[in-house]
């Protein structure tokens, strides 16, 4: 199968999507498709054996693309869905692979060109609307829910990476058979071309991570994701133990000067290190370094994506106890706490200073990843929608064979009928001539017997009146 996958995103960089977006392709990819990936101008090139990366031109006052919907995403969207018609004017593709929203456009696509078509849903879109703050205006709002709803019933299968997202869309099914709940739950290292070797000051890092015990914090530094909480709370662990340290990994410049500010006003100068945005390998290592890791999400419904790989790291976890996490995590596989200074508090300190319950945490989350989320589940669920897709396709094709055979008998009807009528004047023209010779000899000696009568009719009656 060929596949088109379109992804509106600066693809790579180190956040979420763009991690989904990678896994995903090279599983497909793995699996005996042949990808091309379009994306925006911006980010690091990958190697994937098996996918083309396609980029649409630079865009001027588009860098640095935010996490969210802006006008920045807006203009290159137009411009992706430009890409997107040239790409299916020249090849022909099985599937369209659409993530988050480029399929709206790529549904009004589908009935012109023909092709199957995946929605991956990441988030909700209406949702994001109103957890960015990008409007509060409820028109937008709206549109935005009339447009996933149009997407959802026009997808031949459709992608939700967690619980949450897997039941807003079944809700909306009559038939769920086409919906596959997919986790983001793989998170090999990504292969960088040409592959990055680690920065001086990356290095540097390495060698200047704190003593145990270390608790870690490493993703964005988006305001959802509570870290002005977490530094909160660590204030409150750094009284009962001074010999604790925070390290928080990623960030901006200006969110790492941000939250260092904050950091410092609670006393945390030498108790709170930051290293600003590093690569995923760099990441990893400073993780596995941890005595405890964090995840102090205050807000959100989506699963993130490192909550996998933490469940897998064999350390111990502290996560808040709000859905984005309870619908994968419980109190089984890491440390459940309110997502409050207090809370997160409680659930670091008895994670440095209870080996029980880390050791039963810590068991609990490799038995549930490997169960659940290891890369074997995840590359038996994208076979399953391939698979799908497959079918789809098989049986398209069927139907098309069967109105070309249609097609092709009415055309041999119509070609006989027309070959027929080329035919007759020639194959009967001998008939016909031997016919009209006929008449013509037989009228022309209907002719002479009545010339013959009428010259002998005068004699007759010569003879008739000597007698």
């Amino acid at each position: 199968m060929k596949a088109l996958v379109v992804a509106p995103h600066p693809f790579f960089t180190p956040r979420g999507t763009p991690f989904s977006v990678y896994y995903r392709t090279l599983v497909t990819a793995e699996l005996g498709v042949e990808v091309d990936l379009l994306t925006y101008w911006e980010g690091q090139e990958v190697a994937i054996p098996g996918v083309r990366v396609i980029r649409i031109p630079w865009v001027p006052f588009t860098a640095k693309v935010p996490v969210g919907p802006s006008l920045k995403k807006l203009v290159l969207d137009l411009m992706m869905f430009l890409w997107t018609v040239g790409l299916l004017v020249r090849r022909r593709y099985d599937f369209v692979h659409a993530h988050e929203e480029s399929v709206f456009f790529c549904s009004w696509l589908k009935p012109i060109f023909g092709f199957k078509l995946v929605y991956d849903m990441h988030s909700s879109l209406p949702q994001q609307l109103s957890n960015f703050e990008f409007t509060k205006s409820q028109l937008p709002i709206r549109v935005f829910e009339r447009l996933e709803r149009t997407a959802l019933h026009s997808a031949t299968a459709i992608v939700t990476i967690c619980p949450d997202l897997a039941e807003q869309v079944e809700s909306q099914l009559a038939d769920t058979s086409h919906h596959f709940l997919i986790e983001n739950s793989i998170f090999e290292d990504v292969k960088l071309a040409p592959a990055s070797p680690s920065s001086t000051d990356e290095t540097e890092i390495m060698q200047s991570v704190p003593l145990a015990p270390l608790v870690v914090y490493s993703g964005t530094f988006e305001a959802y994701q509570g870290l002005d909480v977490l530094i909160e709370a660590f204030a409150e662990v750094h009284r009962h133990r001074p010999d604790a340290s925070l390290l928080l990994v990623g960030g901006t410049p200006v969110q790492v000067a941000r939250y260092r500010a904050l950091a410092d006003s609670h006393g945390l100068n030498g108790g709170c290190r930051f290293t600003g945005r590093v690569s995923q390998a760099t990441a990893r290592c400073l993780s596995q370094r941890a005595t405890v890791l964090t995840s102090p999400r205050i807000k959100g419904t989506n699963t993130p994506l490192k909550i996998y790989e933490q469940l897998a790291s064999g350390i111990p976890l502290v996560a808040t106890r709000i859905h984005s996490h309870t619908q994968v995590l419980d109190d089984d596989v890491c440390f459940l706490v309110e997502p409050t200074a207090a809370g997160l508090a409680s659930g670091i300190l008895q994670a440095i200073t209870d080996p029980d319950k880390r050791e039963t945490v810590t068991r609990g989350a490799l038995e549930l990843y490997d169960r659940r989320y290891a890369r074997p589940v995840y590359e038996q669920k994208m076979r399953n929608m391939l698979e799908l897709l497959r079918v789809r396709l098989a049986a398209d094709r069927r139907a098309e064979g069967r109105l070309d055979a249609l097609v092709d008998g009415i055309n041999g009807y119509a070609f006989t009928l027309v070959v027929l009528a080329l035919l007759t004047p020639v194959v009967m023209i001998r008939p016909v001539l031997m016919l009209l010779t006929r008449v013509t000899n037989s009228t022309a000696t209907t002719v002479r017997i009545r010339l013959a009568r009428r010259r002998l009719a005068p004699r007759v009656a010569s003879t008739v009146a000597v007698d």
